[in-house]
């Protein structure tokens, strides 16, 4: 019975065990060996240069820049990503009938295309856009969105954030229904405000939930790369040039296939160093409040 019951559960697992090995193990295992080389993915000779494609990534402006631009999507991306979440959480949580009407509505972008996404959003910001031309007709005022460097940052996180924001809620609206009413009651009783139940009760209470939360919003502004793609190219003057957005452009625009797979090694290594030192300080913030 045990063996049949490993079978089954080894039929069961191998198709995903098969994604795997074709989609993430082999690439990762070519990719680190393409990081050595300085195969430009069209001539059938390939030369090994060791670790010069390390070292002249890290002496690069450009991968500096990119590195930096990284941080500023996470700076601002995250906040706006949880704050969206527990805004939706709370409208929905509060409605007394059809929450999950409300929630299937909000989580609907999150199955939307990024592609098509960014052709919208830069279709209603572009010159001729309905914004631009209520502006110009309205009050004169001519602004070029996409053109500067602050404004496409935060279009684009705030992009990212409203797609993302639907799908966040559900978690972060389970962290709400886990909270039990006795305790709200017990804090009105003692004439606690809304206000302080809020970040004294509520938040701390929904440490798993936003723990959860924090950590995905993280990832995922460590792989920015469509909506950058289709709405600036990295622009303007390098203000969105993300390390994925980089890397495509060595490997398919300059074929530098190695040095791309170097700057994405360097990549992962520092994106996982970044998350674990982020995770350390909500665990910080939970053990606070007595969470382990």
């Amino acid at each position: 019975m045990r063996r049949r019951n490993n079978k089954l559960g080894f039929a069961f697992t191998a198709p995903y065990i098969i994604f795997t090995i074709i989609f993430f193990l082999l690439p990762l295992l070519w990719s680190v060996w393409l990081a050595f080389t300085n195969w430009n993915l069209i001539s059938p000779e390939i030369k090994n240069v060791g670790f010069q494609n390390f070292i002249d990534a890290l002496k690069s402006p450009a991968i500096h820049s990119s590195f930096f631009v990284t941080y500023k999507f996470l700076i601002v991306f995250v906040p706006l990503a949880i704050f969206l979440a527990m805004l939706i959480a709370l409208l929905v949580n509060g409605l007394p009938k059809f929450k999950g009407l409300y929630l299937v509505a909000f989580f609907l972008p999150y199955l939307s295309s990024g592609v098509v996404t960014s052709l919208i959003v830069k279709g209603i910001l572009s010159y001729n856009g309905p914004i631009n031309v209520w502006l110009r007709s309205s009050f004169g005022i001519k602004i070029d969105w996409l053109g500067s460097p602050n404004a496409a940052l935060f279009i684009i996180s705030f992009m990212i954030a409203w797609k993302m924001s639907g799908y966040y809620a559900l978690i972060l609206i389970s962290g709400l229904e886990s909270i039990n009413s006795e305790i709200y009651e017990a804090a009105k009783m003692d004439g606690a405000s809304s206000q302080a139940t809020f970040w004294k009760i509520t938040i701390p209470m929904m440490y798993p939930s936003l723990y959860t939360v924090a950590i995905l919003a993280v990832g995922i502004s460590f792989g920015i790369f469509t909506e950058v793609y289709q709405l600036t190219g990295g622009g303007p003057n390098y203000a969105t040039n993300t390390w994925q957005m980089e890397i495509y452009n060595q490997a398919f625009v300059n074929l530098k296939s190695g040095y791309a797979s170097a700057i994405a090694i360097i990549a992962s290594v520092i994106t996982f160093l970044s998350i674990s030192v982020i995770r350390k300080m909500i665990e910080f913030w939970g053990k606070h409040y007595g969470w382990n």
